[in-house]
């Protein structure tokens, strides 16, 4: 076994088809991930003023639009068209509206309508203008209440208390800043390392038929299934550990991503990760013995992981069959996992449904590629009897 893994590393580092993969690939990856989200959280977003009231009260609440750093005003506009041209053209992420009269209606007591355009298109950004553009008018509308109660006498607390009778404090545990870079990257990363995982295991078999190196394998493990294929995962577990450094030694620590309190309880679930999807490209490897089929198996398998993980939009609102699919890749358990230990900095005896999932692959996955790879194996054994007899 041993052998076998020092012979799986030669061919890692010789190879180009396993070193690109393994180590060209995941590096330019997590840099290039890293860097797209390099500003982090969405600022600044170009919004636009209707203010069709021109009164004190739309005045200052435009003063309070100004100080949400979510929002920059870089646009007034004069009606609904003009509105809708600059969100198709993308000069500007929303407007709101304030209506003719708006003030008047107030003071007397009626009820006055303020409209919030968004661009939903962007979901993300949309609901920041959202959040931000509520909150000054809930703040504004209670202001101006709480002014009219005062004036007529009424004590300050008194007046607060009929103007806000409910206060909400809202406490956005994990990511309050709705930072992209700390969210999207750590999941994007993993992703990006089960199909890459995957693939490289995927060759590790059949590419022995393609080098000529079958009969070589044969001989080194002395016939034995078990060998190889504990061998060469043990060879393909070191590998992802050195891109596990990288992950979290270099690109976390450069870009300041992630929770290093809990890189201990993530480095678990990683090697789990990586065990199921070894175990996952041995299977196909040993199943097809044609290296462009398998691969195409490989991806087909894997390039819809992060869709149906569940990490932008939950699996409970997808359609059943969805729900299923989802549950026969590795990545799903392991970002249920991975945000319970990560994000939530949890022990990592909340994982352990996770984990036993995880294990779950290795424990169907291992064995059945062992059986299939014998046929392999017992074809070589079949050749060398004939020549053994032969001669």
């Amino acid at each position: 076994m041993l052998n076998i893994v020092i012979r799986e590393w030669k061919r890692i580092l010789s190879l180009k088809v396993f070193y690109l993969v393994m180590f060209g690939v995941p590096v330019a990856l997590f840099f290039f991930y890293a860097f797209i989200y390099q500003k982090q959280d969405a600022k600044n977003l170009a919004f636009a003023i209707w203010d069709e009231d021109q009164s004190a009260i739309s005045r200052e609440l435009i003063f309070l639009l100004e100080q949400k750093e979510t929002l920059q005003i870089t646009r007034r506009v004069s009606s609904e068209a003009e509105v809708k041209k600059l969100i198709q053209e993308g000069k500007i992420m929303g407007a709101v509206h304030f209506p003719a009269n708006l003030q008047k209606n107030i003071y007397s007591r009626h009820p006055s309508n303020v409209t919030l355009y968004t661009n939903a298109a962007s979901l993300v950004p949309s609901k920041l203008v959202y959040k931000a553009v509520a909150e000054v008018i809930i703040t504004g509308s209670t202001g101006v209440t709480l002014q009219k109660l005062v004036k007529t006498g009424m004590k300050s607390d008194q007046a607060m208390a009929i103007a806000n009778p409910i206060s909400l404090r809202t406490y956005q545990l994990y990511n309050p800043t709705y930072n992209y870079q700390e969210y999207l990257v750590p999941g994007l990363i993993t992703v990006g390392m089960q199909m890459i995982l995957i693939i490289s295991s995927m060759l590790a078999l059949n590419y022995e038929w393609i080098t000529g190196t079958m009969h070589e394998l044969y001989d080194s493990s002395k016939g034995s299934v078990v060998a190889v294929i504990i061998g060469k995962t043990l060879a393909h577990l070191a590998i992802s550990w050195i891109n596990f450094i990288i992950i979290t030694g270099i690109i976390f620590t450069f870009f300041d991503i992630g929770v290093p309190a809990a890189t201990g309880k993530f480095f678990v679930l990683y090697t789990m990760l990586s065990l199921a999807c070894i175990g996952i490209g041995m299977f196909i490897s040993a199943l097809f013995k044609d290296v462009m089929l398998s691969g195409d198996v490989a991806l087909f398998y894997t390039s819809p992981a992060f869709v149906f993980s569940g990490f932008t939009f939950p699996r409970w609102a997808m359609p059943w069959y969805d729900q299923y699919y989802a549950l026969i890749m590795p990545y799903t358990s392991f970002l249920d996992g991975f945000f319970k230990v990560y994000y939530m900095n949890l022990p990592l005896k909340y994982a352990h449904g996770e984990v036993t999932k995880l294990l779950l692959f290795c424990v169907v996955m291992y064995p059945t590629a062992m059986l299939l790879f014998k046929r392999q194996f017992s074809s070589i054994k079949d050749e060398k009897e004939t020549a053994t007899i032969a001669d």
